[in-house]
């Protein structure tokens, strides 16, 4: 009987055992179970930590870049405004409280260098009284050498990063200056052609400090400002040069007009007392002519062969006095306007022919070809007949006379719209280039050997140019010397 209970009791210990042991292997396995999933808590904590953290400076940068996108767009419309105006004031009277807001700013100041004063001047005060103004000026002033030395440095300042000597001068003169900001930005205004200067911005609020981006801003608005200031500079320059031109230009009119009214009243003088003179000779070389022909003629009885010859060089110079005194009666006239042309249509061919034989003569003895060219459409100009006649004939001559022997004198015409060019073409000696200037000039006659040997009293040339100026043409010349001329003159077309 007891051996049968103990194996009973062993049995129920047996299977104790083996539950105990069931039971302690899953605890085991409970425990790491329970470990696995405290790791993987602990895990997702930190990853929850981490995407909190990671949300907000996501939010941050998005708030920062807010800010930014805010202060450009300001600072553009900031820009365009303060580059619409060329005065130094107005230039800072753009910026305003709005526009230093949306920049993140609540203060600002704006001061530039007067050179002959020796001090700093308030351009630009935004969130300060006229008393806090008045200090800080009066501060700045007194410090100027610190600021003139940023300036001329380029350096700009500010509570983000700016050195510790200037950190340490800001906090140790917090009280002068006034400023009453948790954080700065100093900025140097540098000009080329203006007075030089700085801009100053401030915050109070300590939870939105100034940023890096926010001295970007300011360093971007100061060179706005200073390339603004020196196109005002500029431009006041432009200004005033241009009212001191518009003054000497006025003088220098006022001189030319009396100086123009003085010519007119020294050529009409002059043609008046032309006028007079050859009215005055005319009678005497009247008399010398006519008493001159009475004795050629032995009317006075009979003259020595001698005595003739002399009588006949004085008629013969009393013509040559008698035809410049006319030509000086014409141009006179026609420089006072007291010659009434007859404008007319008029045959060119027929004018050149009747030139032509009335030259025809001298033509001859030189033995002189002359040539004309004058296509149909160039037949026809408005004219007096008198007139150009007289040009033809004083062109013509002295081609004449300064064409050497078994030279050529030809006549061409273009039609130019509705004018007729005239060329008075020879192969005679040539004028100088010097001298083509001064050709139709009263009286001037150009120095050289071969108008030595030729008479002229250097009036028909201006007389042409009188008579071609006064049927509304012009008259030029072309010419080298041992090549020959060709004088030119246009006329209208009929």
């Amino acid at each position: 009987m007891l051996p049968l209970i103990f194996l009973s009791i062993c049995l129920v210990i047996f299977i104790l055992i083996i539950f105990l042991f069931s039971k302690m292997q899953r605890l085991r396995e409970s425990s790491d179970k329970i470990a696995a999933l405290n790791f993987s808590l602990e895990e997702m904590d930190e990853q929850a930590k981490l995407i909190m953290r990671t949300d907000i400076e996501l939010n941050k940068t998005q708030e920062e870049l807010d800010k930014k996108i805010t202060g450009l767009n300001a600072l553009q419309k900031l820009s365009r405004e303060i580059s619409t105006t060329l005065e130094e004031r107005q230039i800072f009277n753009k910026i305003n409280n709005e526009y230093l807001e949306e920049l993140g700013f609540e203060k600002s100041l704006a001061f530039l260098w007067k050179n002959v004063e020796r001090e700093f001047r308030i351009y630009l005060s935004i969130g300060y009284s006229k008393e806090e103004v008045e200090k800080i000026n009066a501060a700045v002033n007194s410090n100027r050498d610190h600021f003139l030395d940023l300036i001329q440095e380029g350096l700009t300042i500010s509570s983000v990063s700016a050195p510790a000597t200037d950190v340490d001068f800001f906090a140790k003169n917090k009280d002068n200056y006034l400023f009453l900001v948790h954080s700065f930005i100093i900025c140097p205004i540098l000009t080329q052609e203006s007075n030089k200067g700085f801009i100053f911005v401030g915050t109070l609020d300590t939870e939105n400090p100034i940023t890096k981006g926010g001295q970007e801003f300011i360093s971007i608005l100061s060179n706005q400002i200073a390339q603004t200031l020196d196109n005002a500079r500029l431009f006041e320059k432009t200004w005033r040069s241009q009212q001191e031109l518009e003054m000497k230009v006025e003088e220098r009119t006022r001189q030319l007009t009396g100086a123009l009214e003085e010519v007119k009243k020294m050529s009409k003088r002059k043609s008046d007392f032309i006028s007079s003179v050859s009215h005055e000779l005319r009678t005497p070389l009247t008399s010398i002519k006519g008493y001159a022909a009475i004795l050629l003629a032995g009317k006075l009885g009979a003259v020595p062969d001698e005595i003739k010859a002399r009588l006949e060089k004085i008629n013969r110079h009393s013509d040559e006095l008698v035809h410049m005194v006319n030509d000086l009666l014409d141009i006179s006239r026609i420089e006072s306007g007291k010659v009434n042309l007859r404008i007319e249509s008029q045959e060119l061919q027929n004018i050149v022919d009747k030139i032509f034989d009335l030259l025809s003569e001298q033509l001859k003895i030189k033995n002189i070809s002359f040539t004309s060219d004058i296509p149909a459409d160039c037949q026809k100009i408005m004219a007096d007949r008198s007139q150009i006649e007289r040009v033809f004939i004083n062109l013509i001559g002295n081609a004449l006379k300064f064409t050497p022997q078994d030279g050529k004198i030809s006549i061409s015409t273009t039609r130019i719209n509705n004018s007729i060019q005239v060329n008075v073409k020879d192969t005679g000696f040539g004028i100088p280039e010097d001298a083509q200037e001064h050709i139709f000039e009263e009286f001037y006659r150009v120095e050289n050997t071969i108008n030595q040997e030729v008479k002229g009293t250097g009036l028909g040339l201006t007389l042409v140019k009188h008579i071609v100026e006064a049927h509304q043409g012009k008259i030029w010349v072309n010419s080298k010397v041992g090549e020959g001329s060709t004088f030119s003159f246009t006329l209208k077309a009929a």
